[in-house]
């Protein structure tokens, strides 16, 4: 197996250095946190794609909603269907019986359904081929950049439309980029069509893995997703490889999408709402539904002012209705038969799909992704306009809600820190933006963007807000980094620790700060000279692994597969015997065992003084900080080991090529990150006692 080529560990220096790596205090880190202002933003405190090879020249290149009318296929033919059928007529059933068993290999290997469906996907989505975009239709549905739609009644449909601020024309543009989509190789093949499979899908042999980072024919930084955009079995017999980077990416440009990531990054991020108008009112089918609301209120233990609020806003008055104790669901419902709105604070606590959105997120913005739901009944108003401390994303899932949006009033309200107490209409300009979101919509806009929302007559709305970017600023990190680098710099700089001059209160102050005074000229010079020198001792590294140590403590737990369980301590091992009484199923690790980390975000390696900790996210809680920080510590000669796997993701590697001084250090801890559930095999561990029967045959 090819693997990259060892370098030597920043923890090797550890090991010979008394005082380690540059520890920043945990006080230090929590004074840099500042409590937010009630609003009706999404609290970030109830928090919370891979290789592929190149297609077939002859089969036609798809991309979602390539055209703007959906037209009937010419593939739609019924002469083409008799010869397909009388193809898969001849495939033996050898074949299909290989073809089952490679799927259930590459669903073993951490694909989130068969097929390989998109790890991000919702779990009630999973049996849909078109689930990597839309989990709510049940047909096989393809778009084909010539003909249109296959294998659906064609039907006229608007184009597609990303509604943004331009520079001359404001935000009257409406771009169609409908057909600006890069255009995407097909994925042969899907798990309803096993003909197609069996002749294009080889055999799996054992052991051989693909690299996740080799280029491929085909491949490019694209933000399109085909309505197949499925994993398929790679003709090299190389096994599906997960790749949480990669699932993450993949999950935001279709969240984006027809927008491309690049263009959003540097042309709205931070700066300008984004409006997508998608005419698909299913797109956003899947992560939650009114439906699951009541479910969860029915089942689940929720609390009024905890986990649920009921709003009003009229009159230009904002009112929040709870009463105490539990929020049972006729008494919720009554209240919005009132006219109230129903907001739910931490849904990725009850909903699987809700937290495997927001844990897939959280990888590709490094920062914490919470999430609130909004229901409102028609004709109302729940919350009073205001502005954010976070990156907000409107996904509409249900009815339409009337959108109006407005500048910062100044500059200093432009990515404001804190959320903004609520305003009054008197206190608003002309708006920027003002729309009405539909089923399958985007709405994305900036911390500090005033905004409000109401529902028109006929209809309810239900949408998600997925927020992110909470105090995650330059400023924030310049909080903890600039304490401990003035620290460093006056142990090791005597400039830093020599006396004031005896006289500079005279020339000083306030009521001295327009005196041309040439001792207070040398004085600012001199003050310029230690801020330079102060750069140079200041511990940037080690800041940002507190700032990553604090995104450790916000984030989520991972979503596993069950295909990832079976391969990790949480689906292997020792078990109790019912019938034998006794426990079976003892596995342990071998020196030749591949391994990888479970996630590329899930766990961060710190040195603290004299310490090297690995925080982590496996036994985080599904609502915020309702875990203490979880760490493991471990001794700096295993560190290179941990920083190893780490810098290899997604690729396995064995136990014994770990750069470890001996076996039984590498075995070690390797034994201590399984145990832990922060790496996983590359197959399933074979219990003892199986081994024993196998050698004895």
């Amino acid at each position: 197996m090819s693997l990259r080529s060892k370098k030597s560990s920043a923890f090797s220096v550890f090991r010979n250095k008394k005082g380690g790596a540059y520890n920043i205090p945990d006080e230090e880190v929590k004074s840099s946190r500042l409590k937010t202002k009630a609003s009706s933003a999404p609290d970030l405190s109830n928090q919370p794609v891979q290789d592929e090879k190149p297609p077939k020249p002859e089969k036609p290149k798809m991309r979602i909603f390539s055209t703007p009318t959906l037209r009937k296929s010419k593939n739609d033919d019924s002469s083409k269907k008799s010869s397909g059928k009388k193809k898969l007529e001849k495939v033996e059933k050898a074949e299909f019986k290989r073809i089952k068993k490679a799927l259930k290999d590459a669903e073993r290997k951490g694909s989130f359904s068969k097929m390989n469906t998109r790890a991000f996907l919702p779990d009630s989505a999973l049996q849909s081929p078109l689930s990597s975009i839309n989990g709510s239709l049940k047909k096989r549905v393809t778009f084909n950049d010539e003909s249109g739609i296959v294998g659906n009644k064609p039907r006229s449909r608007p184009p597609i439309t990303a509604v943004f601020p331009d520079a001359e024309n404001g935000f009257d543009e409406t771009d169609d980029v409908t057909n600006d989509a890069p255009e995407r190789p097909p994925r042969p093949g899907s798990k309803h069509n096993l003909a197609e499979n069996a002749k294009e899908a080889p055999p799996i042999p054992p052991k051989k893995r693909r690299r996740s980072n080799e280029k491929r024919e085909g491949d490019g930084d694209t933000s399109t997703m085909t309505l197949t955009d499925l994993e398929p079995l790679p003709k090299s017999g190389a096994p599906y490889m997960y790749d949480s980077t990669h699932e993450a990416k993949k999950l935001f440009e279709c969240m984006i999408h027809p927008v491309k990531v690049d263009k959003f990054f540097s042309e709205l991020w931070e700066q300008k709402p984004l409006l997508v108008k998608r005419h698909m009112k299913s797109y956003n089918d899947g992560w939650f539904s009114t439906a699951e609301l009541e479910k969860i209120l029915k089942e689940e233990d929720i609390q009024f002012g905890r986990n649920i609020d009921v709003t009003t806003y009229t009159n230009g008055k904002r009112e929040t209705h709870n009463p105490h104790g539990k929020a049972y669901a006729p008494i919720v419902w009554d209240y919005y038969q009132n006219g109230c709105s129903v907001r739910f604070l931490n849904p990725q606590t009850y909903s699987r799909n809700v937290w495997k959105l927001l844990s897939t997120l959280q990888e590709y913005f490094g920062s914490c992704v919470g999430a609130n739901i909004y229901l409102t009944p028609p004709g109302s108003q729940g919350f009073a306009p205001h502005w954010d401390d976070i990156e907000a994303f409107i996904l509409q899932l249900e009815g339409r809600k009337h959108w109006r949006l407005y500048s910062p009033r100044s500059d200093n309200e432009n990515l404001p820190r804190e959320s903004s107490g609520n305003f009054q209409d008197t206190d608003l300009g002309e708006s920027i933006l003002d729309i009405e979101l539909e089923a399958g919509d985007l709405l994305y806009f900036p911390r500090g963007i005033i905004h409000q929302a109401d529902t028109p007559n006929d209809t309810h709305s239900l949408h998600i807000t997925v927020s992110t970017y909470q105090k995650n600023s330059w400023g924030d990190l310049l909080q903890t980094l600039v304490p401990r680098a003035l620290s460093i710099a006056m142990e090791e700089d005597v400039e830093f620790r020599k006396g004031l001059p005896r006289d500079y209160l005279n020339y000083m102050g306030i009521a001295n700060a327009d005196s041309e005074h040439p001792e207070r000229k040398a004085f600012l010079r001199k003050m310029e000279t230690l801020m330079s020198k102060l750069l140079s001792h200041a511990p940037v590294d080690s800041a940002c692994d507190q700032m990553g140590r604090r995104f450790i403590h916000e984030s989520l737990p991972p979503v596993l597969t069950e295909g990832e369980k079976s391969c990790s301590i949480q689906g292997n091992g020792d078990r109790w015997d019912e019938e034998r009484h006794t426990i079976v199923n003892s596995v342990e690790l071998e020196p030749d065992t591949p391994v990888k980390i479970i996630r590329k975000g899930a766990l961060r390696l710190v040195s603290e003084e004299e310490n090297v900790l690995i925080y982590h996210t496996l036994e985080n809680a599904r609502v915020h900080h309702g875990a203490e920080p979880q760490m493991i510590e471990i001794t700096p000669e295993v560190a290179p080991a941990v920083e190893y796997l780490i810098q290899t993701y997604p690729e396995y590697t064995t136990i014994d090529n770990l750069p470890c001084n001996t076996l039984q250090e590498k075995m070690d801890i390797s034994s201590l990150l399984y145990d832990k559930g922060l790496i996983i095999t590359e197959d399933p561990l074979v219990p003892d006692d199986e081994v024993s029967d196998i050698e004895g045959d």
